[in-house]
């Protein structure tokens, strides 16, 4: 008997064909890639000959009738969406309402008023529907074994202090992404769509949520879409202050969180250990000793398995009710962004102090 999951993929870009399928293949016990859709049969065709090698039986399906045939297909409950940013929104609820589980790539949209009117929808739909499809947002960054086991260390370094992001990424020429025209005529831009990543970082480690933001942000690499360099303080609802900093582009790319408490130092920093990708954990203890421990890249498996496992539980529980992974939530992704456009305003306004969006 067929007990995996199946799933249909609309979407058949860069991360879809790098990304989504090789690590689908890696729980192949527990999904089955039955279709890959895109706008053109040329797309979906190349993305489909790279699943076969997987994913034998996965049909190609492209344009409003493939997608139709997608939607009216009962033997797929869930859905990945990997398009445009533009598009995600309006196509997740499209899916949400024909009563497909949806795992939506980030970020969860262009704005908050857009989220807005999303939730709205959503919780409408929710109201009216005995069986709450679940609507995930794909921020990997919490599903990344470094920020989990990080989490569980911050108690150690004692009353919070101060935060540091630092991102100075490498989003040039030699960048696939580079290219990309959705992010470069979306609001933010690489900012937007990158710095989500950075922000569920920084929420995930220390717990709590971002209230307020100054920051300025400037345009200097004229290769990339405005602002290409944003620098921030911002307030914790905690009480502890922090600076986030970005810049897209960097000839010598360093990305690290930094925590500094009255016991001690919880850092974080992206890199590679023995031809694995992934981060150093370091904490730095009161006596001056320091303990570190490498974390390979391993979110976007987990939070795929994660996904998949929400719903095989919600089909085997569906008269007690059941609580997907907050991690995935659309509410998550919603605080992710609502950081990000906040500071971005900061920005456009000098450095006036803006109020993050709460949802």
């Amino acid at each position: 008997m067929e007990k995996r999951t199946q799933i249909a993929i609309l979407g058949a870009g860069i991360f879809v064909r790098t990304q989504y399928l090789p690590r689908l293949a890696e729980v192949s016990q527990l999904v089955l890639v039955k279709s890959i859709w895109s706008r053109t049969q040329e797309s979906a065709t190349g993305a489909v000959e790279i699943a076969r090698k997987h994913f034998p039986e996965v049909e190609c399906k492209w344009g409003d009738e493939g997608l139709d045939e997608i939607i009216r297909d009962d033997s797929i409950p869930a859905v990945a969406v990997v398009l445009a940013g533009q598009a995600q929104v309006d196509m997740s609820l499209r899916l949400l309402k024909a009563g497909k589980h949806v795992l939506q790539e980030k970020p969860a949209a262009a704005s908050t008023t857009e989220i807005e009117m999303a939730l709205s929808s959503y919780r409408a739909l929710c109201a009216s529907s005995p069986n709450k499809p679940i609507w995930a947002v794909a921020e990997n960054y919490r599903f990344e074994p470094a920020f989990v086991e990080c989490k569980k260390l911050l108690p150690d370094i004692g009353e919070m202090m101060n935060v540091q992001v630092i991102v100075e990424g490498s989003m040039n020429s030699s960048n696939p992404y580079f290219s990309s025209s959705w992010r470069r005529n979306f609001a933010g831009g690489f900012m937007l769509d990158m710095g989500v990543h950075f922000i569920a970082g920084l929420r995930m480690l220390v717990g709590c949520e971002i209230t307020s933001v100054s920051a300025t942000t400037t345009h200097v690499d004229l290769t990339l879409p405005p602002p290409d360099i944003l620098s921030s303080s911002f307030q914790l609802d905690n009480g502890c202050s922090g600076v986030f900093v970005m810049i897209v582009s960097s000839k010598s790319p360093k990305i690290f969180w930094r925590v500094v408490g009255l016991k001690g130092t919880l850092q974080l920093e992206r890199g590679s250990q023995d031809g694995r990708h992934g981060y150093l954990a370091t904490l730095y203890g009161a006596d001056g000793r320091s303990k570190s421990t490498f974390y390979s890249f391993n979110g976007v498996t987990e939070e795929l398995k994660a996904f998949i496992n929400d719903i095989s539980n919600m089909t085997l529980k569906k008269e007690s009710g059941y609580e997907a992974e907050p991690r995935c939530s659309y509410l998550e992704g919603a605080r992710d962004v609502a950081v990000l456009e906040a500071m971005l305003e900061s920005g456009h306004k000098c450095g006036e102090v803006v109020s993050v969006r709460k949802f």
